[in-house]
């Protein structure tokens, strides 16, 4: 059985597009890809990729909390990167985001994101 997970402290589907921003199925919390978006406005934050990559944290932690859960209970991160010579400043925020214990985590660059987006996280994390 899965669970709809939805917050208004984190952006609503891209352009009302058919997703969840969050399920929560078989003890685990599955958020979709956040970009950089504030969710009182719809516009991507941010030039650099370390502003970039900020909002996204502040947007997986708003609806991992909305799901019971938190950044530091993530097990597993998919990071796309329009540009992989963002990694180090991409890197740099993450880190200061999960911990001393960080998930798992693959990182790929991809051709391009919605609204002009530098990175999108996508994460899996425990209840």
């Amino acid at each position: 059985m899965k669970k709809i997970v939805r917050t208004d402290s984190a952006p609503a589907p891209f352009q009302g597009a058919p997703y969840s921003q969050a399920i929560i199925s078989g003890g685990h919390v599955f958020v979709s890809g956040q970009l950089s978006l504030r969710p009182d406005h719809g516009e991507i934050v941010g030039e650099t990729i370390q502003e970039q990559t900020e909002q996204v944290f502040a947007n997986l932690g708003a609806i991992l909390e909305a799901a019971g859960s938190s950044l530091d209970k993530l097990v597993k991160t998919t990071v796309y990167l329009v540009d992989l010579n963002d990694f180090q400043g991409m890197n740099e925020v993450y880190a200061r985001h999960v911990g001393d214990r960080p998930p798992a985590r693959a990182t790929v660059e991809i051709s391009a994101l919605p609204s002009g987006a530098k990175v999108e996280i996508e994460a899996i994390a425990e209840l």
